[in-house]
């Protein structure tokens, strides 16, 4: 035990607790407390597998965080005396250091000595006893007899000193009972375990038994659930060690039911009418209860009694509130079921519910006729109501004749509201009922529906609560999302008028001066010579301008250039000036209507006068290359003071010199502090995490700077990581981060592709096995980590762990990545840069390019931040679209989708502009794919569809060449719409088939064209292009049917066309265009009778030519078509 540290903080506060009840009651005379007559508190704990809950263990879990078995307490007025083994000393030597703590008396640790059978340690115990205040009685826990050879001997030894012993377990189970915060976290975990096995595998069960009509045995079902519950796929977000079952699942239907915990699933077959499930399960130690009753083809007595409980259940949870008394509480439910269903009040079970905790039921806190005490807050109470021996005179079978109606759940007190419930799973009759569907009724059903073109199938159970949720999940879906929507324009308006209307004022930044005063300008010969001259110190160039030495900052220079030009030497000098070209943040001038010196160029002779050491140029060369470098110098401490400026400062961390501090070796940080990535350990302290590279640098990151801590084990990964998404960005390496990750490799990244493998390789079978074991070994190593951190820090820091499964693909950043949900937020943190969003962030989803013949749509996330730019999430598979739907259901986060992708930055830069405008608009509902704008949209193209798929009859055989061409286009144009490639096939030719026909008609034409031609240029009737009216665009196409053809009918869907083609919508992408002229060429192929082959041949002549003439006068076809 002595890598298990203790909690000594949560232990000197309980103890101190017991301490201060014990002194309390002592110092009440008129107090009716156990522990008012107790001398001393003695806990025996032995082991025994048979016994599950006992008052001894639950005070050491209580204490402790673990139960020590084999060890004896004894907590008397002068001392606190532990017996036990050596291990478990060295565990408790931890609080043995409390000096400090003057409000309790020392520890004293002794060590079991097999040698004597304690016998001298039993003689230490008992002269502390004898100390302590009268040292006659003692406070035990009555009900707890261990067996064991340890407990007897203790038992002996006390039975000769002849105690009086004081019955002290309600006591001490009142004083446990109030809950504290991270008591009832865990609790709440116990809870979403419970209510995941009963919804997530026992009603499925069950339904799926009743559907399919098998026989299964109450034991089977009970024991499915026990294996459920350390099943992954059903139990999510805990770890599944830590999970255990309060007691065995009960399972009662059939008329025999008792309506207790106590109870045991009887070997009979499932019953299909009141079936009453009761499961408890336990997470680290906390108990946690739910009870429901499925009711198959119920009748309305059923349903009214069952309806009365549910009411009846939460009148007692109304009433159940931090200082009233618990006999109160059950009176007020009793007054209501003698009002409603006075005939009932024999069948009700005879108390309300329980205190639960550490174990199961507190049998002195219950809601009961007789219980005073009162209730407090952050009690956790298990609420069960039942009615027994029901008559049920409807049912024809024996079994079904009683009935019991039982539900449960557990609840949390509060201040002066109802009890808060904590199983939240739905009980109403629509979630519970089950109904069938016999024979004879399906056949009536069917006599009656024989209008009905789709008839139901013979189905032996009908099941409302599946088929329901089944057949509407999408229209429950978008009923949620109307809910939704309705919310949050509600509450961004009312967020959004809190917070202040003036916008952030930008960071003015302090202008740079080069010399305060004259003085300060230096005194070197160049200045006075009227040389170029640089003065690193204050970051100047002192320039000669008419005879005078002018300072400039180097933050005035836009950039240099010196050239060489025969004997000359020439520096350019550009300053920056109001309308030259600005960076982001340059162009900020105090004085903008000042005159402003735009550039200089100074001229210097390469020839060396004689006596002179150097030439005249070299003050240029000199200048030049020291400009340069103080420019870059300058610009890096800018760069590097931007990076800084919003920065928030942190937290000094509080290093703790503890040896037990959680620590984890070996891991990598991403992004790294230096070029060459360098391993190290992460240790936490008492304020914050601190990763130490083997080089020394240090990286520290505080608990309270954390937004979300994430733990992903290496299921399906080649790295096991730990991942900060903070709240303020921290400096390392120069640069400011937000995520902060800490990962090991688990095997090789890498394969030799050389090797030559075997499936039988006995080195290949070693490494993977040893791969496993590494896999293992670091999967619990982290794990331990992340909860020592959670208990440590009292749950401020929870890590969330992904679920793989509702994992979806999908490409933020370059690279298509595996994007996998938690609790509370998306990520993909194996690639980097990673990718985190809180989901509490986010105020809606749009999904973009939604068209049905489209692979992937887009998603992006809004934030409830408007500022902030919104996130994208590219090339998501079509097929995950009512994944992804549902899970951002579940979360209550509202989607909207669109066939467009729009340009956000506009759309949000607009909304900003003028929020309160936005909202009165009807807000985000611009979205919606209801909308007015897109039906009358969607009406218009159905309309073209009409025109363009009207089915041909004799008349429209005889139609003019004009009005073919017109449907020609009309086809182009409706063939954007969504048309899929099925029409292709109903056209009933292939290529090979189109190709030919195209060929034979160019050779029947070619004459007739050239005819065509010649008549033309002798009429002179010569139509000039007309780039200017939609009429002479009309013309030129009905015009140029004859002058211009192609080889074969395909040719018009080449890629070519697409991509140039201009399309009236801007959503339409290559694909869209490729598909809808791929078909609109074949239906203007086959419009009109096959036989006629002049006619096929020119309306596809003139659908080509329109659509070129549309393209080269930048006119879409829709205009050509007026």
């Amino acid at each position: 035990m002595s890598n298990i540290s203790l909690d000594k903080e949560t232990f000197y506060r309980r103890m101190k607790k017991l301490y201060a009840a014990w002194k309390a009651a002592a110092a009440d005379p008129k107090s009716e407390d156990a522990l008012a007559k107790a001398d001393c508190l003695v806990s025996c704990v032995g082991v025994d597998e048979d016994t599950l809950y006992s008052k001894s263990t639950a005070l050491q879990t209580w204490l402790f965080g673990y139960e020590l078995p084999d060890t004896i307490t004894v907590l008397t007025e002068h001392s606190m005396c532990f017996l036990a083994s050596k291990k478990k000393i060295e565990f408790l030597r931890q609080i043995e250091n409390g000096k400090d703590e003057t409000e309790l008396p020392p520890a004293k640790l002794l060590i079991r000595d097999r040698n004597d059978k304690d016998k001298e340690n039993f003689n230490k115990l008992i002269q502390e006893i004898k100390k302590s205040k009268s040292g006659k009685s003692l406070g035990v826990f009555a009900k707890d007899n261990y067996p064991g050879e340890f407990c007897e001997s203790w038992k002996t030894a006390m039975k000769g000193e002849k105690f009086e012993n004081i019955d002290i377990s309600s006591s001490v189970a009142l004083l446990m009972a109030p809950k504290e915060d991270p008591e009832v976290i865990t609790v709440k975990k116990a809870c979403l375990v419970t209510v995941d096995v009963f919804t997530k595998y026992l009603k499925d069960q069950i339904m799926e038994i009743i559907d399919s009509d098998k026989k299964v045995k109450h034991s089977k079902l009970a024991e499915g659930v026990e294996a459920a519950i350390s099943d992954k796929k059903y139990v999510t977000g805990v770890d599944t060690s830590q999970v255990d079952m309060c007691y065995p699942p009960i399972i009662q239907s059939g008329g025999n039911y008792s309506l207790k915990f106590s109870a045991v699933s009887d070997k009979n077959h499932l019953h299909f009418g009141a079936i009453v499930c009761s499961l408890g399960a336990r997470y680290k130690s906390y108990c946690s209860n739910i009870v429901r009753t499925l009711l198959v083809n119920p009748t309305d007595e059923v349903q009214s009694n069952y309806n009365f409980l549910l009411n009846l259940e939460e009148e007692v949870m109304k009433h159940l509130v931090a200082g009233t008394k618990l006999s109160a509480v059950y009176e007020a439910g009793l007054a209501l079921a003698k009002k409603e269903k006075p005939n009932l009040v024999d069948n009700l079970t005879k108390t309300f519910g329980f205190a639960m905790g550490i174990e199961f039921r507190e049998s002195s806190i219950v809601i009961g006729p007789k219980t005073s005490i009162v209730a407090k807050k952050g009690m956790v109470f298990n609420i069960n109501i039942g009615l027994a021996n029901l008559q049920n005179s409807v049912a024809t079978d024996k079994e079904g004749k009683t009935y019991a109606l039982f539900i449960g759940d557990t609840v949390l007190v509060n201040e002066e509201q109802p009890a808060s419930l904590l199983t939240q799973s739905k009980k109403k009759i629509k979630n519970i009922g089950i109904f069938l569907k016999d024979d004879d009724e399906e056949e009536e059903e069917e006599k009656e529906n024989k209008t009905e073109i789709l008839g139901r199938g013979k189905r032996t159970a009908v099941i409302e609560s599946k088929l329901r949720t089944e057949h509407s999940s999408e229209e429950k879906r978008k009923e949620h999302q109307r809910e939704l929507a309705i919310a949050l324009n509600e509450k961004a308006k009312e967020r959004l008028a809190k917070q202040s209307s003036g916008k952030d004022g930008e960071k003015i930044r302090k202008s740079t001066i080069s010399y305060k005063s004259v003085s300060q300008m230096p005194r070197e010969n160049e200045v006075k010579e009227l040389k170029l001259y640089v003065d690193r110190k204050y970051e100047t160039v002192i320039l000669p301008i008419f005879g005078v030495p002018v300072p400039f900052h180097i933050s005035t220079i836009k950039n240099i250039s010196q050239s060489v030009e025969g004997d000359y030497t020439y520096l350019r000098i550009n300053f920056f000036h109001p309308g030259a070209t600005m960076g982001r943040n340059e162009g900020n001038y105090a004085q903008p209507d000042a005159t402003f010196v735009k550039e200089v160029t100074y001229r210097s002779t390469n020839t060396k006068e004689p006596g002179e050491i150097s030439p005249p140029s070299s003050n240029l060369n000199t200048g030049f290359r020291l400009i340069k470098e103080v420019q870059k110098k300058f610009k890096t401490r800018e760069a590097e003071e931007r990076e800084k400026e919003d920065l928030v400062k942190q937290d000094t961390l509080v290093l703790s010199q503890s040896k037990g501090n959680p620590k984890l070796k070996d891991l990598y940080i991403r992004p790294n502090i230096v070029t060459k990535r360098m391993s190290g350990s992460l240790e936490a302290h008492s304020n914050g995490f601190r990763f130490t590279s083997v080089r020394g640098d240090k990286v520290d990151i505080l608990y309270n700077n954390i937004k979300n801590a994430f733990f992903q084990p290496c299921d399906g990964e080649m790295i096991i990581l730990l991942h900060f998404h903070l709240k303020h960005a921290i400096m390392f390496g120069k640069k400011k981060h937000v995520d902060v990750q800490f990962y090991t490799e688990v095997g090789e990244i890498t394969t030799d592709l050389g090797k030559h493998q075997h499936m039988h390789d006995r080195d290949d079978l070693a490494a993977e096995q040893s791969e496993r074991e590494l896999r293992h070994k670091l999967k619990v190593a982290f794990k331990s980590f992340c909860e020592r951190v959670e208990n440590m820090t009292k749950q401020e820091v929870e890590f969330d762990t992904p679920f793989r499964e509702l994992g979806f693909p999908g490409a933020p950043f370059r690279s298509t990545v595996l994007l996998q949900p938690t609790s509370g937020a998306l990520v993909n943190l194996t690639e980097w840069p990673p990718f985190v969003i809180a989901l509490e962030d986010v105020e809606l989803v749009h999904f973009e390019r939604v068209q049905f013949h489209l692979k992937n749509f887009d998603m992006v996330f809004v934030f409830k931040d408007y500022a902030k730019k919104v996130a994208m999430v590219n090339a998501v598979p079509m097929n995950m679209l009512d994944h992804v739907k549902e899970w951002l259901n579940s979360c209550d986060i509202r989607y909207s989708e669109g066939i467009q992708s729009l340009n956000w930055t506009k759309v949000m830069k607009t909304i900003t502009d003028d929020i309160e405008g936005f909202f009165d608009n009807g807000g985000w509902s611009f979205l919606d794919p209801e909308s007015d704008a897109e039906n009358a949209e969607q009406e218009e193209d159905s309309e073209e569809e009409d025109d363009a798929y009207e089915p041909t009859d004799a008349e429209s055989e005889e139609e003019s060449d004009d009005d073919s061409e017109y449907d020609s286009e009309a086809s182009d144009e409706s063939a954007g719409s969504g048309d899929s490639e099925e029409e292709d096939e109903e056209s009933g030719k292939d290529w090979s088939d189109l190709e030919r026909e195209a060929a034979e008609e160019d050779k029947k034409e070619r004459n007739y064209d050239r005819e065509d031609f010649d008549r033309k240029r002798k009429g002179g009737r010569d139509h000039p292009r007309s780039y200017g009216s939609d009429e002479g665009n009309r013309k030129k196409s009905k015009h140029d049917k004859h002058d211009k053809h192609k080889s074969s009918s395909h040719k018009s869907s080449s890629h070519k066309s697409p991509s140039k083609h201009s399309s009236s919508s801007p959503s339409k992408n290559r694909d869209k265009h490729h598909k809808s002229h791929h078909s609109s060429d074949h239906k203007s192929s086959h419009s009109k009778s096959n036989g006629d082959h002049k006619k096929h041949s020119s309306d596809q002549k003139s659908h080509k030519r329109s659509r070129d003439d549309s393209r080269e006068h930048g006119r879409s076809p829709k205009k050509a078509k007026k």
